[in-house]
């Protein structure tokens, strides 16, 4: 179980006076998370989700509030933050940064097929919408520089083919930084993988996990998402599932010429941010009890395969 920080009955229960929910009837912690800790709560008056910030700059945790709230607004199914009963959003427990947020109906899709695909593409391009046109706007944590630091730091680790492919990658960062391709840019969800979105049946219910929201390329995150939702066991792109999501997203935002031409490289360089952070998550906790480690190896796989995309994006513009 994936909980930093532990939490009482009892400091739950006075943390939970703040507020008008009721009584608590049950909680506890969820597993899967690897850098917060989240607990289901129980109150007489519905269910909610309590999460404790245990990574990340706290300065910017006003951002995520704003951002849920509007994409509520915006009637996307997000859990934003409930205020207590002086108005305030963002709590302290146990020395941490807390919010608590009602709890989405639905579940993890664990073998998505089409349908599912073409609404989680639907809502991303929702979300941009939602929020590039607003003054929303946060820099990545693990935006360009960061890719590029530790890029060069893992290349000097590396030898053989995984050097070469690494050496690709640094220079298309690189190109980038020097030359910005020109594509679109929103406020992106930056992490939509499958255990962060709920469905019912094939309604997407609910979608969680924000934060790693900042600003950036939208196709940034139509890349990161295509890269989980649509990969068979090989991890390799299934043409159904990836035509799906993408003509989702198209039905709401239409693609740019440069987006059309930037896709083969910007699969890569999604891939490339979750193996850097997966490496570093396995040095940092490796062996750490009660912390949920990913394998980066998944990562490093898919950008293997990635050395085959075809250029452009497999939709007509």
């Amino acid at each position: 179980m994936s909980v930093f920080t532990e939490v009482s009955q009892a400091q739950l229960e006075t943390f939970l006076e703040g507020y008008e929910l009721g009584r608590l009837v049950a909680f506890s912690g969820i597993a899967g998370g690897s850098e917060n800790s989240n607990f289901f709560v129980s109150c007489s008056s519905g269910e909610y989700v309590l999460t404790l910030v245990e990574r990340g700059d706290n300065e910017a945790l006003p951002f995520f509030v704003e951002l849920l709230e509007c994409l509520h607004q915006a009637g996307l199914s997000v859990p934003y933050a409930i205020a207590d009963r002086q108005g305030r959003c963002l709590q302290q427990l146990n020395g941490k940064p807390a919010l608590l947020q009602p709890r989405l109906p639905g579940r993890h899709v664990e073998q998505p097929d089409p349908a599912h695909c073409e609404a989680v593409g639907r809502w991303l391009a929702r979300l941009h919408s939602a929020t590039v046109q607003t003054p929303l706007a946060r820099p990545s944590e693990r935006g360009l520089e960061w890719m590029l630091s530790e890029t060069r730091q893992q290349l000097d680790a590396s030898s053989g083919p995984q050097a070469e492919l690494l050496d690709s990658l640094l220079c298309t960062l690189a190109a980038w930084q020097r030359d910005d391709p020109g594509l679109p840019r929103a406020v992106l969800h930056a992490d939509l993988f499958r255990d962060n979105v709920m469905f019912d049946g094939h309604h997407l219910s609910g979608v969680i996990d924000f934060y790693n929201a900042a600003s950036g390329w939208t196709l940034y995150d139509v890349a990161i998402a295509v890269n989980d939702w649509c990969l068979r066991a090989d991890a390799s792109l299934d043409p159904r599932r990836t035509q799906a999501l993408l003509a989702g997203y198209a039905s709401q935002r239409s693609f740019t010429a440069a987006e059309h031409e930037c896709w083969p490289d910007m699969l890569r360089v999604a891939a490339l941010r979750f193996w850097l952070s997966r490496q570093l998550a396995a040095q940092q906790h490796s062996g750490q009890r009660g912390v949920l480690v990913k394998d980066p190896a998944h990562f490093m796989q898919l950008l293997q395969q990635h050395r085959n995309v075809p250029l452009g994006l497999p939709l007509a513009l």
